[in-house]
């Protein structure tokens, strides 16, 4: 692979990765025209944790990190730098792909209480929420409207 074929790819990946535009929540292809379930509440806790790396920050990581070893050194420099921009990347990747959020406890409307963990920090004891549920997984939290 020649330098300027890594150049372009790199650019490529950076232009297209934030090519969806909608502020508002993600949903998952296989399954964002199915009916969800919601359930009303009232926070009683709320608490900052730091939800770890899926999987895909490593990855990235680990390949962008090979690729840009692979351009430094010769013969088994470039091995080295190889394996070592391998680890380093999927060491950054891990940092890079950890997300704030926020454990959740909310007394549901019906008196049930459940904890619930969402990306971000957003809510505060008192606060009335909507979570909205796919199966038994949580899609989203909102504000309740009332």
């Amino acid at each position: 692979m020649t330098t300027k074929f890594i150049y372009t790819l790199l650019a490529s990946i950076i232009v297209f990765a934030g090519c969806a535009t909608n502020k508002g929540p993600e949903y998952d292809g296989r399954n964002y025209n199915q009916i969800k379930r919601y359930e009303v509440g009232t926070v009683i806790k709320s608490r900052p944790v730091v939800i770890k790396d899926d999987g895909s920050g490593k990855f990235f990581g680990a390949l962008i990190g090979t690729v840009l070893g692979s351009l430094v050194g010769r013969s088994s420099g470039k091995t080295l730098a190889t394996l070592g921009g391998g680890l380093g990347g999927y060491y950054a990747g891990s940092e890079i792909g950890k997300a704030n959020g926020e454990e959740l406890t909310v007394e549901l409307d019906d008196g049930e209480e459940v904890v619930v963990v969402i990306k971000g920090n957003r809510f505060k004891a008192g606060d009335r929420v909507k979570i909205i549920k796919d199966g038994n997984r949580v899609a989203q939290v909102d504000r309740a409207v009332e």
